[in-house]
């Protein structure tokens, strides 16, 4: 009997895929229309044809992963709502970014537990603020157990890819997160070349210190601009290069990169000829995934969009075809139900 493979694992080994291809990643879950890192976005997406789950992964100041976009949670609970933790709005520096509102880190896990998830876009996706408050916070324990159950209730092997949010700067107040996460994966069996896991981080030291650590696939997240946090003398562009590209080999599996990459847009914000970088990737023995593909007009080259406002859906579908014409192997979605059936 053929031994099954998780589908991230797949989509960086030589392995013939078992499902489709490219691959879909349900960027947050479906949070095109749920909010975003809930178990309801996670199900969704399974059930609309996803491959992957992506979590990305802050932490809480008894050393927990939890699952969120950032460590400011103020824009996806309602933990404003709740007065008993409103001295701890606070502004702090993120990655030179300074921010105000409440953070992970400020948080034990048990106290996260009494607050619930609500929609990060509310003015662009009103029809996913119903779902407001119905899910708690999640954490990467309760990720991996939704991909294993809906494994076996859908007999299709469900993917995960976590991002390693901020490393430096959690590693900086005494909370390392690869320490964290190489611990979580072991426990779970993860650890492996063949694991159900792809790990993903924009910066760069970690995914380095991973390679020594553990076998499980990595991939190197970048962005059309600015570089690394952790490496001030590095920037995306150069990352994209045939020399930065063999340089992300030594220690990668895949990029993981902004669509403007392959497809930059004029100033009008209509699509231009694509990049070699596809093909340069696939040159340097590099998997190709591209974020992130959204239904809104706001999000759209010009040529997709249908109308001029922003929260209307333009034909993403015709953008998504574009991306798989050129040999991309695997894409991140707010809408995988509408990634799915465009392969």
């Amino acid at each position: 009997m053929i031994r099954l493979i998780l589908t991230a694992a797949l989509l960086l080994s030589g392995t013939p895929a078992m499902s489709a291809s490219p691959q879909v990643i349900a960027h947050r879950g479906a949070s095109g229309e749920r909010p975003e890192h809930t178990a309801s976005a996670y199900r969704l997406a399974i059930e609309q044809g996803a491959d992957v789950i992506e979590p990305d992964l802050v932490m809480t100041r008894d050393g927990q992963f939890v699952v969120r976009h950032e460590n400011e949670i103020g824009g996806t609970t309602d933990v404003a709502d709740h007065p008993a933790f409103a001295a701890r709005r606070t502004t702090k520096t993120i990655d030179g970014v300074e921010t105000t509102g409440w953070f992970t880190e400020d948080f034990t896990l048990a106290e996260l537990k009494t607050l619930r998830a609500r929609e990060r876009l509310p003015l662009l996706r009103p029809a996913n603020t119903p779902h407001d408050r119905q899910d708690s916070i999640l954490t990467f324990d309760e990720v991996v157990a939704i991909a294993r159950e809906e494994t076996a209730r859908t007999g299709r092997v469900i993917g995960v890819a976590p991002e390693l949010k901020h490393p430096s700067y959690f590693a900086g107040i005494g909370l390392p997160m690869e320490d964290a996460l190489v611990a979580a994966l072991t426990h779970h069996g993860l650890s492996g070349a063949d694991a159900p896991i792809l790990i993903q981080c924009f910066e760069v030291g970690p995914l380095q210190r991973l390679k020594a650590r553990i076998d499980a696939p990595l991939l190197q997240l970048m962005s059309v601009s600015g570089g690394p946090a952790d490496r001030p003398d590095l920037t995306y562009a150069a990352m994209s290069t045939p020399e930065g590209l063999s340089a992300i080999a030594a220690y990668a599996d895949a990029i993981g990169v902004e669509t403007g990459l392959i497809l930059p847009r004029d100033a009008a914000g209509r699509s231009l000829p694509a990049t070699s970088l596809v093909e340069d990737a696939h040159a340097a023995a590099l998997k190709v995934v591209v974020w992130t593909f959204r239904a809104e007009n706001a999000f759209l080259p010009l040529e997709h969009r249908h109308g001029d406002a922003p929260a209307a859906h333009g034909d993403l579908n015709a953008y998504l075809k574009t991306f798989y014409a050129l040999g991309v192997d695997a894409v991140f979605s707010d809408f995988p139900g509408m990634a799915a059936a465009a392969r």
